[in-house]
């Protein structure tokens, strides 16, 4: 098929990945539309994903070539307590998206997450034993299996934790640090987990190449990995932001210990090598991108 004729759904439309994916995607002018729930704005349509049946009139009526499954709820600490409500969305919605893609002839991307691993023995390839240590990472990691069990020719792809052009500060757990860096107020702030951040419209990017590699090649399917380059812990990422910001942040000082809430893994690092084989590869430097996201919101 021609870029021109390329028909994508991107659930999750209205976050902070789905917006980076709609927006990288148009610019390719593929044909695409996003869904959304509680945020349904101008270019997006409302669609409850776990009522099977508006889903399915939804994807017959639009026939869409990929369906780009980034709508989630991604709060581990919110998972905890709506683990049941969380596993309609991330696990059961996933599977009969999955089934109805197949049916369609829809190619589904399911966008997943490092915490399904134990962050014990990285790095991680895509074919490592999986053993989530929070409730998020556990339907996470559900949410692939049933989309495989439903269609093996399904794509997964795992990112860490996000990062890009928020609406508001919180909406990311990396830019919801800022207020803590502003405040002025002492307070101790992670320097025990390992994570590597990853710009949205990298990740965007990413999956726009994966796209027209499956375009060429049907055969391509199974789980990838992308992940950002710098290890940095939440500490870093202030002191990175303090940094290009110009702000300071003696008020701020490093925790040694797990972070206080669901168990999050001590170092998850993915290796990306089997779509870097692919000759796909995106990657901004965390100073860079998390200024730009920043700034904005300076005061």
């Amino acid at each position: 098929m021609s870029d021109a004729t390329v028909r994508v759904l991107v659930t999750g439309g209205s976050g902070l990945l789905g917006r980076a994916v709609m927006k990288v995607f148009k610019e390719k002018n593929w044909n695409v539309l996003g869904t959304a729930f509680s945020r349904v704005s101008q270019g997006l349509v409302k669609c409850d994903l776990t009522d099977s049946s508006s889903v399915e009139v939804l994807i017959d009526k639009e026939k869409p070539d990929f369906i780009i499954h980034a709508a989630a709820e991604r709060a581990p600490d919110a998972v905890e307590n709506r683990y049941e409500e969380t596993r309609k969305l991330n696990v059961a919605a996933s599977g009969h998206l999955a089934a109805i893609a197949k049916r369609c002839g829809s190619k589904l991307i399911y966008i997943s997450t490092d915490y399904v691993f134990d962050g014990t023995s990285p790095p991680y390839r895509e074919t490592d034993a999986c053993n989530p240590l929070n409730k998020y990472g556990q339907t996470k990691l559900d949410g692939e299996k049933a989309i495989l069990k439903e269609d093996p020719s399904a794509c997964i792809l795992r990112v860490p934790i996000l990062y890009g052009p928020v609406e508001k500060v919180d909406e990311s757990a990396v830019t919801c640090l800022l207020p803590l860096l502003q405040s002025n107020v002492s307070k101790k702030v992670s320097h025990y987990e390992k994570r590597y951040p990853v710009h949205v419209r990298d990740v965007a990017l990413v999956l726009r190449d994966l796209v027209s590699a499956i375009s060429k090649d049907k055969e391509i399917n199974g789980i990838f990995q992308w992940s950002g380059k710098e290890q940095l812990t939440k500490y870093d990422m202030i002191v990175a932001m303090a940094r290009v910001l110009s702000l300071p942040h003696d008020h701020i000082t490093p925790d040694p210990n797990p972070a206080p809430g669901a168990p999050r893994p001590h170092d998850a690092q993915m290796d990306s090598s089997r779509l870097e084989s692919l000759g796909i590869s995106h990657h901004t430097a965390f100073d860079v991108g998390i200024k730009e996201c920043l700034s904005p919101w300076l005061v």
